[in-house]
């Protein structure tokens, strides 16, 4: 049985390792100093992993945003930043419970509304969403201008 538990430092090499598969930009080692900071804030930052025994095969990482949330009506809100399952673990509903934990956490800090985001072709995030009860609420598209 995979366990679903909050983030700690002994989990920070499989969690960061999970993070750089997610998010290839950068490498495990900063992943892992990025997640390092995150387990300090823990009135802003939710972080939990899912356990395999000892080895850790998923994790979602979640935010309580008090600015505005694209589609939102309410603040704070609760926004999974980041979800990732193991391709050896996927196909169990292991996503979907870190959703369900994170949407959890949220009403218990006094959310009313749990948001995301993915990337406009990024179909498979988007199919999750939805399986996980997510409604599409708008489209946008980001600009940038040096100066």
């Amino acid at each position: 049985m995979i366990e679903i538990v909050a983030a700690r430092a002994e989990h920070l090499d499989g969690w960061a390792a999970l993070r750089h598969a997610l998010w290839d930009e950068v490498s495990a080692d900063e992943h892992r100093a990025e997640a390092e900071e995150q387990l300090a804030e823990t009135e802003r930052l939710y972080n939990l992993v899912a356990l395999d025994g000892d080895a850790v095969v998923g994790f979602a990482e979640a935010a309580l945003r008090h600015d505005y949330v694209n589609g939102c009506e309410t603040s704070p809100v609760v926004f999974l930043e980041g979800i990732y399952v193991s391709e050896a673990a996927r196909g169990s509903g292991l996503a979907l419970r870190l959703c369900d934990a994170v949407a959890e956490w949220g009403r218990a800090q006094g959310c009313s509304e749990f948001a995301s985001d993915a990337l406009e072709e990024d179909v498979d995030s988007h199919a999750f969403h939805r399986a996980a009860g997510f409604a599409e609420t708008e489209r946008v598209v980001y600009f940038r201008r040096e100066i």
